[in-house]
């Protein structure tokens, strides 16, 4: 945030304010310091917000919300791909394809990544589940 006061970059030092001060606000909620992985749910929230917006702002605001989402987007660590998803489903698509249905094999699949500490987003680890199933079918 330093770097940004410092180069005068205003859309950055807001965004990143913002962010501050959700995380301190969580913080302060829940007393106590938060891990990693619940700052990032709160940008991840910040990022759906922005793209809420996004879906209905038309004007000159549009090109401000675009740069608060790719900085705040630039903080998140990169979430794997359908296809890097596929893949590092494989030791479990027999499970996924012997599952009932789609919400238990997709259950399947979070807790695999879970515990292989990757990251992905939830749309894309159905759409993995569903291409490995239609494959397994």
């Amino acid at each position: 945030m330093r770097e940004a006061l410092k180069a005068g970059e205003v859309v950055r030092k807001s965004i990143l304010k913002v962010a501050l001060g959700e995380i301190q606000t969580a913080e302060a909620r829940a007393q106590s310091d938060m891990s990693d992985e619940e700052a990032q749910k709160v940008l991840k929230k910040l990022v759906k917000s922005i793209d809420e917006s996004l879906e209905v702002i038309r004007d000159d605001r549009r090109d401000t919300l675009l740069q608060e989402r790719d900085i705040l987007q630039s903080l998140l660590p990169r979430g794997l791909s359908i296809d890097e998803l596929q893949e590092a489903l494989l030791p479990v698509a027999p499970a996924i394809v012997s599952a009932r249905g789609e919400g238990p094999a997709t259950g399947v699949a979070m807790k695999h990544l879970r515990a292989q500490g990757l990251s992905a987003e939830g749309k894309d680890v159905a759409a993995a589940v569903e291409r490995i199933r239609a494959a397994g079918a």
